[in-house]
């Protein structure tokens, strides 16, 4: 039975604590840390964890409770170097996207991991949703051919008062706009589906959200090979209508579900319907699809559960979590600098470093607000990634 710890008692906390319950026979969560003892213990009493123990603190946490493995779920800014002291006392590390604001913390994280010999998993649970597992499958499976194009729409709508929560809306402690901190999630699921791109080149605003420096706006375009994909990073979409639509030699495959292939006519123009072969072989493929037993960070707490059990690496490891940290550094350096950046990333690239972009970035407004907490639900669009 692993012993498990939460350390962080914000609203994402609820669900690593509701994937932890999923498997009573494999863990129990015994201990909860936070900024104070006070939200430690009002996250215990929410969800009835009457055997764990409520800290003021993570590193009160680590002393004393005993933990085989902890969730960190706290703001951007604190992952490495909570992640680091977990790894350092012999634990076991499941943190919450993005992994951290600088490629420099990344490597310092994965450095404490390989010396501790722990497991370090970063959270990307939407490669644990069926509909995202069917769009791989399809791909792996070449009935699309080679890649032309992708269209990547993260696109989330915010009021201003998303902004007053103390940490949000600064470079300092939040670590960018919706470019790290929303669409770390189609970035990570580009990376899954497409690999690492070659290039970036990127713009960034801040066009709705006056009491941010940060921005609320980014579209970038990644190369692989021949290959394009756009990239829209967004808290200014109403309807928050997300897509990954994937053009490739044959069909189009799109997330919501969808699938089109064209036929030519001999003078190079479409044959509406004249592929209706490939299109029904392709559904055919997806509708074969079997459905994970576990979902959303369910999935991905039973992956590395089963992997601490069985000493495997975890699906979605340390360095999963860094190369979606590089596309984003890419695309804040291309947007501030006015560059097309080449990847990889070096370590003697100014962006590399903690700090450079903090430094280096444009403060589009003065933050005016910094407020402890907020009240109202976590509203999510209905069709999101």
């Amino acid at each position: 039975m692993l012993r498990i710890g939460i350390i962080g008692a914000g609203n994402i906390a609820d669900e690593h604590i509701r994937g932890y319950l999923a498997f009573p026979d494999a863990c129990e969560i015994v201990a909860l840390a936070d900024l104070s003892v006070e939200r430690s213990e009002a996250k215990r009493a929410a969800f009835h964890l009457d055997g764990a123990v409520a800290y003021g603190s993570p590193a009160q946490l680590l002393t004393d409770a005993n933990v085989d493995l902890v969730s960190i779920a706290t703001p951007p800014s604190t992952h490495a170097e909570l992640t680091i002291a977990a790894l350092r006392a012999g634990v076991h590390v499941i943190v919450e996207k993005p992994m951290a604001p600088s490629l420099e913390d990344c490597d310092a994280m994965l450095a404490a991991q390989r010396e501790s010999g722990k497991l370090l998993s970063v959270v990307a649970q939407n490669r644990f949703r069926d509909d995202l597992a069917t769009l791989k499958e399809v791909l792996e499976s070449g009935l699309v051919g080679s890649i032309s194009h992708v269209r990547i729409d993260s696109a989330w709508w915010r009021g201003l008062p998303y902004y007053d929560l103390w940490w949000r809306g600064r470079w300092e402690s939040e670590g960018g706009g919706p470019t790290l901190n929303h669409a770390i999630h189609h970035i990570d699921l580009s990376l899954w589906l497409l690999g690492r791109p070659s290039s970036v080149v990127a713009m960034l605003t801040n066009v709705r959200h006056e009491n941010a420096e940060v921005e609320d706006l980014s579209v970038a375009v990644l190369r692989y090979g021949r290959a394009l994909a756009q990239l829209t990073s967004s808290v200014v979409h109403h309807g928050e209508g997300q897509e990954i639509v994937i053009q490739g030699e044959r069909a189009r495959v799109s997330q919501p579900w969808s699938v089109a292939a064209e036929t030519s006519q001999p003078n190079g123009f479409p044959l509406r319907g004249g592929n209706a072969d490939l299109v029904e072989a392709i559904e055919d493929f997806a509708a074969a699809h079997q459905p994970l037993a576990h979902v959303g960070h369910e999935g991905q707490i039973a992956d590395v559960l089963d992997a601490i059990r069985t000493g495997r690496a975890p699906a979605i490891d340390g360095v999963d979590g860094r190369n979606a940290i590089e596309v984003v550094t890419a695309i804040y350096k291309s947007g501030i600098e006015n560059t097309i950046v080449e990847l990889p990333l070096e370590p003697d690239d100014p962006y590399y470093r903690s700090g450079s972009l903090v430094e280096r970035a444009p403060r589009f407004y003065q933050k005016r607000e910094s407020v402890q907490d907020q009240g109202g639900s976590i509203v999510v669009g209905a069709s999101s990634v």
